[in-house]
């Protein structure tokens, strides 16, 4: 169940993309989500349970997720992404200049740079449908988890079917993509983002997904009137 690997999704093409989106990419996320996006990343966060753990959010752009999960408690985070230009914007931020529970490292989702068991939770933020080949990067974010560690996973999904999904879809092609290319300056970037659903699993599918690759209580629920999806799972205990 591997997602195709289109052209727009090699690695390098995903690297540069968001490198160049940088130094708008919060104001996006705001205008894009309606200004949920905020609350979204709250409800991951204490999805991950972060209270005196250690966190992984992988893929952490400018450092939203991160900051959120120390807010709710957790010991320390790391926040990995593997476009340099998002680090340097996200711990440049004084929230987080400032917070020395807070490491950031420059990492690939499909080759965590980290041993066995060395997170209790791992994290991430509309990342998901951006990698080339999504049943490895799981299986990664579960290897790096502790026994009974827990993965959370907040990211764009397929509308539900029906006359609100066709809206949605319709909406986020038509409407919200194209004024987010405008404000941007960087239309393509922006086109990306629909496409990039192609492919992709629906939260159905990708919460079977997680239970392939090893996880166990799998589940998902979704946000934003079907459009987001926040699926949760455990690593097995031994």
């Amino acid at each position: 169940m591997t997602a195709p690997e289109t052209d727009a999704k090699q690695p390098q093409r995903v690297r540069e993309m968001f490198g160049r989106i940088v130094p708008r990419y919060d104001l996006m996320n705001r205008v894009m989500s309606g200004g949920f996006d905020r609350r979204w990343r709250r409800l991951a966060a204490a999805a991950a349970e972060p209270l005196n753990c250690r966190v992984l959010d992988i893929g952490t752009g400018t450092g939203d997720l991160a900051r959120e999960l120390r807010r709710q408690g957790a010991r320390q985070v790391v926040g990995g992404d593997f476009t340099r230009p998002m680090l340097l914007a996200a711990r440049n931020k004084p929230a987080l200049a400032r917070d020395g529970g807070v490491v950031w490292v420059q990492a690939d989702a499909l080759h965590l740079p980290f041993p066995d068991a060395s997170f209790d939770a791992v994290t991430s933020g509309f990342v998901l449908r951006n990698l080339h080949d999504l049943p490895a990067g799981l299986r990664e974010m579960l290897r790096v988890l502790t026994p009974g560690g827990r993965l959370v996973a907040l990211d764009i999904t397929h509308p539900p079917a029906g006359a609100m999904g066709s809206v949605l879809q319709t909406g986020f092609q038509r409407v919200v993509t194209p004024i987010a290319g405008l404000l941007s300056g960087d239309r393509d970037a922006y086109r990306y983002l629909p496409s990039s659903l192609e492919g992709f699993p629906t939260a159905e599918a990708l919460e079977q997904l997680l239970r392939e690759a090893g996880a166990a209580h799998a589940s998902h629920r979704r946000l934003g009137g079907g459009s987001v999806a926040l699926h949760s799972a455990r690593k097995p205990a031994v």
